[in-house]
């Protein structure tokens, strides 16, 4: 009877929908029946041929599923037995016979019916077949091979058992029994593929993926026990670390962590940074205490812990005893010394005082370093010391984020905790030498640090908490202001220190320096001294600086040298060290003492500059030459003194009436300027008055004064300007004996910087016009009728000098 179903045709049926099962051909399958429409169908079947339409519902938690909840793919199946339960219910065994599709179900009886379709596609070719058989067969030798456990061993078996000729129904049986992870809705598309080609290849695809998740399955699986062999390796080496630690009388890890904690408790942090800090404990304790991650952590909290909180230093306030101090580390500087003092002042008055961020600019050697250690005796206070020369990169005072290897805090965050106290003299040396590269601009890092509107919640990359630096004093110190960016100027007090003077040098030498130098090179004190002249000629013969950093070492070769007589002679005698014999220990002095002119001359005029080594005095030369007016300056000057050069020219051009040198004298002339010294870079409008001097006096050949000396800026109506670095410029008029000085009338405020006993000796004369200067600096006043140069032609040349003058 099942052959003469399989033909095709149209055949009413009486209905049961199934939850949760697919039925296929060749299938047999037990089941239960329970719900009375169903029991009423089976009833029918049985009572007729047996048969029945097997279909599986959509959703199968509907009860009483109507024609929309039934799949219309189903399978045609033979009732083979039927067992009433007690329960009313009825079991039975059913084999499927063939798939078909219901085209109309009714409910006629109280069951279900169908109207079947039983046509069926055209089978496939049999080399198709034979080509799937095969394939199938190699799929399930490799699953066999992979041997994934006792369910595959059945299901395999139930498959070579199937008929090797028709291996469409083999794929029926696969999809059927098939052990892996296969859906019910899976299984209803594959009995809805009704031909054998398409279904063949469908239950290929499954084989194979299920063959790759077993595949992936183990290499998780393996991996997983790798790492489970590596953790419990991990787990027996830390508990034999453990307990030989123990046996040495060394701290478990838990006892290491709980005194971390104890150590963030009684650091006395901010919240944020004791949030931080806790949090970053639990995250190490989570972690393999080999790890490198542990370590990173580690040192974070350490860094945490390290920096003073709450430490502070007592500050000592007493105006006196600072005073003192100051005194006893450094001769004058008395504008300094008066501002530390105030300083001191305020933080007695004020309970609660913003840091202070100080400046020292100078040159080299004349103090500013050691001023910060002394600020730091006379407070007591801690004192660290950042040398910027050649910083370039920002990291240096942010630091570098943690995600960096081998990543730090900033040198601001390192120092504070070397110095181990939030109130310490922080020196920030040579501010001026810093650079700026593509690692960022370290002088902007620094802005957020000397200002004290923002530095009570510094941010370091590393730490990524506030640290509050408003309690520190910051002294930075610079040899030139230029190089350093102007907001970063505006945040700090600007305090400038001179060059020192011959006889500020020679009691700081005799103060300070001999003694130190002495006791360095292990002399008796007593067996040593030095002569006032023998120090004067060490300033002037073997040093040319503002400060005393090379008069220090000129000494210091002085005293080994004696210590090496000492020693080699054995001798106990006391040694002078006068002026005669310092050429004798340190050999031909190093500089030639620049005398000023000694007589009046025409075309050569006294000027006094600024050096960042302090001041000096310049000879400008000026001299004439057959010509058409044109004018050769030499000496190395920079292009604002070439400038000031061309405007004296000009000056002199305009008042050539007045001066009685003709108004077309440069038709025929040429002019030649020169400073000596000329591989020194020159530059600056200071030696204009010098300049116009020098040509004024070559043209009228009037002599100027050997013993006055000039600065200021000329303009073309003659008006003088005022300049800087004044006090530098009269130490230099002061260091060669120079007598008389002329200065702008704007600069007469500087003069309240000069030390009384260099002024005692200078007689200082304030000018606001060329005149003035020409009054003063020439032998006598110039008149109209002192030299005609329309006069002068080639025949009357013995009136002008020959050669360029030089001296």
């Amino acid at each position: 009877m099942a052959d003469e179903l399989i033909t095709s045709g149209t055949v009413r049926l009486p209905m049961v929908p199934i939850r949760d099962v697919v039925v296929f051909p060749y299938m047999m399958i037990p089941f239960v029946i329970g719900r009375a429409m169903s029991i009423r169908a089976l009833e029918q079947a049985l009572a007729t041929d047996k048969r029945i339409f097997l279909a599986t519902q959509i959703d199968a938690t509907v009860d009483d599923p109507e024609p929309e909840d039934i799949y219309t793919a189903g399978t045609v199946a033979n009732i083979v037995q039927s067992l009433k339960l007690p329960d009313g219910n009825i079991r039975v065994l059913v084999e499927g016979l063939n798939r078909a599709k219901v085209t109309r179900i009714e409910k006629t009886g109280g069951f279900l019916t169908g109207t079947i379709d039983l046509k069926q596609p055209k089978p496939a070719s049999p080399a198709k077949l034979t080509l799937f058989s095969k394939r199938i067969t190699s799929l399930l030798d490799q699953l066999a091979k992979l041997n994934p456990g006792p369910n595959y061993d059945d299901f395999l078996a139930a498959v070579k058992s199937a008929d090797p000729d028709h291996p469409e129904r083999q794929a029926d049986i696969i999809a059927s029994k098939f052990p892996g992870s296969i859906t019910v809705e899976q299984k209803q598309s594959i009995l809805e593929i009704f031909d054998q080609t398409e279904r063949l290849n469908k239950i290929c695809e499954i084989i194979e993926l299920e063959i790759e998740k077993i595949k992936v399955d183990r290499t998780i699986q393996g991996r997983v026990r790798r790492q489970m062999e590596k953790a419990q390796r991990e787990y027996y080496l830390n508990e034999k670390i453990k307990a030989i630690q123990k046996e040495l009388g060394k701290k478990d890890e838990k006892t290491e962590l709980e005194e971390l904690r104890k150590k963030v408790q009684a650091a006395k942090m901010p919240k944020d940074a004791h949030d931080k800090a806790m949090k970053e404990i639990e995250r190490l304790e989570m972690m393999p205490p080999m790890s490198a991650e542990s370590t990173v952590s580690r040192t974070y909290i350490d860094w945490l812990i390290a920096i003073p909180w709450a430490k502070k230093t007592r500050e000592i306030r007493d105006i006196n005893h600072a005073a003192v101090i100051l005194e006893e580390d450094h001769y004058g500087l008395d504008k300094i010394k008066e501002r530390i003092l105030e300083f001191l002042v305020i933080r007695q008055l004020v309970k609660k005082p913003k840091g202070s961020i100080l400046c020292f600019v100078g040159p080299p050697g004349v103090g500013k370093t050691s001023l910060g250690r002394s600020i730091a005796r006379a407070t007591g206070r801690e004192f660290v010391r950042l040398s910027l020369g050649g910083v370039r990169d920002e990291a240096e005072i942010r630091g570098h984020r943690r995600t960096y290897i081998g990543a730090l805090p900033g040198q601001i965050i390192q120092m504070l905790k070397k110095a181990g106290t939030r109130n310490p003299v922080f020196m920030l040396d040579e501010i001026d030498k810093m650079s700026v590269d593509f690692r960022g601009d370290p002088s902007a890092a620094l802005m957020e640090v000397l200002d004290p509107e923002q530095n009570n919640n510094f941010m370091d990359h590393y730490l990524d908490t506030g640290v509050d630096l408003s309690s520190v004093m910051f002294v930075c110190t610079a040899n030139v202001l230029y190089s350093v960016p102007r907001p970063l100027q505006d945040r700090m007090e600007v305090i400038s220190l001179a060059g020192y003077t011959e006889l500020e040098k020679l009691q700081i030498a005799k103060r300070f320096l001999v003694k130190k130098q002495i006791g360095e090179c292990g002399i008796n004190p007593k067996q040593l001294s030095f002569d006032d002249e023998a120090i004067l000629a060490l300033i002037r013969r073997y040093t040319r600086e503002a400060g005393v950093r090379n008069l220090e070492r000129e000494i210091a070769n002085v005293c080994r040298k004696v210590a090496r007589k000492i020693v080699s002679t054995k001798t106990e005698e006391i040694l002078r060290i006068a002026e005669p014999s310092v050429e004798e220990y340190l050999g031909v002095a190093k500089f030639r003492e620049k005398a000023s002119i000694s007589a009046n001359e025409v075309g050569l005029a006294t000027g006094l500059a600024w050096t960042e080594v302090g001041g000096e005095v310049l000879h400008t030369e000026a001299t004439l030459m057959d010509g058409k007016g044109s004018l050769t300056l030499t000496g190395k000057l920079g292009e604002v003194m070439q400038e000031s050069a061309q405007a004296a020219l000009s000056y002199v051009r305009s008042r050539a009436g007045e001066f009685g040198i003709g108004r077309d004298f440069y038709r025929r002339l040429d002019f030649h300027i020169h400073v000596p010294e000329g591989a020194i870079p020159k530059d600056g409008p200071s030696a204009g008055i010098t300049m116009a001097t020098s040509l004024i006096s070559i043209l009228t050949r009037i002599p100027v004064r050997s013993d006055v000396a000039m600065t200021g800026e000329i303009t073309l109506r003659g008006k003088v300007l005022p300049i800087g670095g004044v006090k530098e410029k009269l130490l230099a008029a002061h260091r060669l004996a120079i007598k008389t000085v002329i200065l702008p009338k704007d600069n007469e405020k500087d003069l309240q910087d000069i030390p009384k006993e260099v002024l005692a000796n200078l007689s200082v004369n304030l000018v606001e016009t060329m005149d003035e200067v020409l009054r003063i600096a020439l032998e006598r006043p110039v008149a109209p009728q002192t030299a005609c140069l329309e006069e002068i032609t080639p025949s009357h040349k013995e009136n002008l000098p020959e050669t360029p003058i030089t001296h």
